[in-house]
């Protein structure tokens, strides 16, 4: 039975190293390794170095490993995972191939190089290794095709999408001759392990993704040349409205390179047969001017935007493609584009742009009808599947609705219609899908979603892992038990509920302490336990601030400090629930949300959580627990009363007193916010299932609810190390005076209050304190400024 445990990457540029990273962050021991240099840096010269020295010849590769260290955003879920990435070359280190169970190639983009490097690894590589290539569009079968079946049966293409941390999309490439069980493990493996949204792919150039999506962007640059649209108009056009990133059409490029996009534009140029596809992908003459001028987006600080420092504020500016010289943002605004943001789908919003007859409806048509004829002419050739050719995009280039979901969205025949009276040729896919009578590529049913198979010319379900559970689904398979504005207990089968947050944001008001209430007496009658989870933008960020700034204007300090009471209450009913309660937090899960999780059994994060207590970024301390869960788990880990408890209170005071957010599960592990046992999943999709199957082991093994225990806290001896810390922040300019005082207001709780050291005190106790800090706060003017600021402009106020 095959398992990877071991890796290897040859070549640690950008993509080589970031790929090791994400495999690192799955537990994988990994090889990086690069060529050996040719010549000496001047900095190696000083030193004395010469080219047979280690540090020379693994330099391009321990180069590789330190740029992803301090990469933003991180490659890594935490530093510590570099641990497990070796450095070396692939001369005196090409013997460690024969260790790995899967070797992935990242090095230049020359067949004769690739071809060269395979037959090396032919010599070493153990029997039944998994060779792929991470190419963004040469041919699969050409760089193995000179080697023996044994290899190519077990060589596939794996391209990744840049960062591999943080981009779902892994196109897998198979050759003539891949072994379809290699296939279907590798399905699996990426993801399941690697948490990966896979498509397959044929072996064309460019793959699905990038083949369309580089279309889209040099058919849209080339509609706003020959009608003369601006960049600014056309970023407004073609971003959020349109199904797409904000980052729309000419930032997106700018993040992508200007570089890369030229040179993946003239693969497909070089590599297809139709001369009318060929010119399409030349790329336009003043894109190859930028990259002559080295203004290649966000790695040259200088693309088609560039920041600029004027009267000391920072201002983005646009470039004039007509002048190459840049020019201050233009204001643009389209009554079609107004219409747009009160659609309720993004569907919806497509639909009513690209049948407006304003400038934006105009361009907005040209450009989804040219990716829609594209993508369906490419069929069969590019894949099998309109599904993965949907997912490729969604997953690659961020889009909300795939071209044949968009397609539907915006009405399969009046568009075809209309296409047709401008005289397009429709392509063989859509017609044999009308002829048969159909008006959608996708239908829902009963069974689930089917998609138009274009082979068989019928509906096919469409394949849903079955780590997949889809709440909508669930709510309409199996019912809802109760729900409010804010929450609803939802049945997920084999008698485990979840509890799903679905308020604005997912704020934590009073309807969703009422039904954490009824969900914990609920399940504790009928159930075998609790999964709190949903699948909104962000898992929570936290209690619903504008309530209670509007009580701290209004000086109702009595029903603030009533509101943190039931906010406590229901957390403690969480956490002392008679059966399992799983968290699984996705995104967010910040302030009141990050509360939610540390009063729950367990936790099943998506790897991608960013946890924290956050409240002092508003002017207050977390005060639904969090504070006393924090001197609670310093407690446990110092555990023996003779083991020095303030080391570990000194880590819980900055975390919290510095508001840092934890930038991945891992993270979240280190911080304290989820248990070192808590299962992390890569994959978010499969959050979920695992809470559930979680729960569901908790029982099977015998679930004992938490039982009260007394606290160690260190009190006022250990309060005043936190205070002569803030104190020497403060002096130093790190922190407001304002900072300081909260800072303290919280240690004060952290630390137990007013007690001698290694008091044991009670749950009950720290709430109390809990509260009482977090509604005096509450009166203080400088507060309700933080929680304006923060409600207004998004971001926390260091007044």
């Amino acid at each position: 039975m095959r398992k990877i445990k071991t890796a290897a990457v040859l070549g640690a540029g950008v993509m080589g190293a970031t790929i090791a990273a994400h495999l690192a962050n799955v537990g994988i021991k990994c090889y990086l390794l690069d060529i050996v240099p040719n010549s000496l840096t001047p900095e190696e010269e000083k030193k004395g170095l010469t080219l047979e020295d280690p540090a020379v010849r693994n330099r391009l590769a321990q180069n590789g490993l330190k740029n992803i260290m301090k990469a933003k955003p991180a490659a890594f879920y935490s530093k510590v995972n570099a641990e497990l990435v070796t450095v070396g070359n692939m001369e005196d280190n090409f013997d460690w191939l024969s260790e790995c169970d899967w070797i992935v190639e990242v090095v230049i983009e020359r067949l004769d190089i690739k071809q060269s490097l395979y037959s090396r690894i032919a010599d070493v590589k153990k029997e039944d290794a998994i060779i792929s290539s991470n190419t963004s569009g040469l041919s699969i079968n050409k760089m193995v095709e000179h080697l023996p079946d044994e290899f190519q049966e077990n060589f596939l293409g794996t391209h990744f999408f840049n960062p591999p941390r943080y981009m779902k999309l892994l196109e897998l490439i198979p050759t003539e001759k891949t072994k379809p069980e290699l296939l279907e493990y590798m399905r699996e493996f990426s993801e399941n392990v690697l948490g990966k949204g896979v498509v397959f792919a044929k072996d064309t150039p460019n793959f699905i993704a990038n083949r369309i999506g580089i279309f889209g962007m040099l058919t849209t640059i080339k509609s706003m040349i020959a009608k003369d649209y601006s960049i600014d108009e056309i970023e407004k056009i073609t971003g959020p409205a349109l199904g797409r990133p904000k980052s729309a059409s000419f930032r997106t490029l700018d993040l992508v390179g200007l570089d890369t996009f030229a040179h993946v534009a003239k693969n497909v140029q070089d590599n297809v047969q139709d001369e009318k596809e060929k010119e399409t992908f030349t790329v336009p003459q003043f894109v190859l001017d930028m990259i002559e001028k080295g203004w290649l987006g966000q790695k040259s600080k200088q693309g088609f935007f560039q920041k600029v420092k004027k009267d000391g504020k920072s201002e983005i500016l646009t470039l004039d493609y007509k002048t190459l010289e840049y020019k201050p943002k233009e204001k643009v605004g389209f009554p079609s584009l107004e219409a747009a943001k009160n659609a309720k789908t993004p569907g919806d919003s497509i639909k009513a742009v690209v049948y407006a007859k304003d400038r934006a409806g105009e361009f907005a048509w040209d450009n989804i009808k040219n990716v829609l004829l594209y993508s369906a002419k490419l069929l069969p050739g590019i894949s099998d599947s309109i599904v993965d050719v949907d997912n490729a995009m969604k997953w690659g280039f961020n889009w909300k609705l795939g071209p044949f979901e968009t397609w539907d969205a915006i009405g399969l025949e009046k568009s075809v219609e209309k296409m047709k009276s401008e005289g397009e040729e429709i392509p063989q896919v859509v017609e044999d899908l009308l002829a048969k009578g159909y008006k959608s590529f996708y239908k829902e049913t009963e069974q689930g979603r089917e998609f138009f198979d274009f082979k068989s010319k019928e509906y096919k379900p469409v394949d849903v892992s079955p780590r997949e559970i889809n709440l909508k689904k669930v709510k309409k398979a199996n019912g809802v038990v109760k729900s409010n504005a804010g929450a609803s207990l939802i049945d997920l089968g084999d008698n485990v509920y979840c509890l799903e947050f679905h308020s604005h944001s997912n704020a934590i008001g009073a309807d969703i302490l009422s039904m954490i209430n009824y969900s914990v007496d609920y399940v504790e009658q009928n159930g075998m336990g609790l999964v709190v989870a949903n699948q909104g933008k962000n898992f929570s960020v936290g209690a619903n601030l504008m309530m209670i700034l509007m009580e701290a204007q209004d000086q109702y300090f009595d029903e603030i400090d009533l509101m943190i009471r039931h906010f406590q209450k229901a957390l403690m009913n969480l956490k002392y629930c008679e059966k399992p309660v799983v968290a699984a937090p996705h995104a967010m899960a910040l302030g009141g949300g990050c509360e939610v999780v540390l009063h729950s059994h367990k936790a099943t994060p998506a790897a991608e959580s960013y946890l924290g207590l956050v409240e002092l970024g508003v002017g207050v301390i977390p005060a639904g627990g969090g504070t006393k869960e924090m001197a609670l788990r310093a407690s446990e880990q110092a555990g023996d009363k003779k083991v020095d408890l303030q080391p570990f209170i000194n880590k819980a005071f900055e975390t919290v007193a510095m508001g840092k957010v934890a930038t991945s599960a891992q993270e979240a592990k280190e911080m304290g916010f989820i248990r070192e046992t808590d299962r992390v999943v890569v994959n978010t999709d499969h959050v979920i299932y695992q809470a559930k199957q979680t729960v569901l082991a908790m029982d099977t093994q015998g679930f004992e609810p938490f039982k009260p225990k007394p606290i160690r806290v260190v009190g006022e001896a250990g309060l005043a190390v936190l205070r002569l810390a803030t104190y020497s922040m403060k002096e130093a300019g790190y922190i407001s005076e304002y900072d300081q005082y909260l800072a303290n207001q919280f240690g004060y709780v952290l630390t137990g209050g007013n007690v001698p050291a290694n008091t044991l005190v009670s749950e009950e106790y720290l709430l109390d304190l809990e509260r009482e800090v977090f509604v005096k706060l509450c009166a203080e003017t400088k507060t309700q400024e933080r929680m304006q600021y923060m409600l207004s402009k998004g971001k926390p106020l260091r007044n």
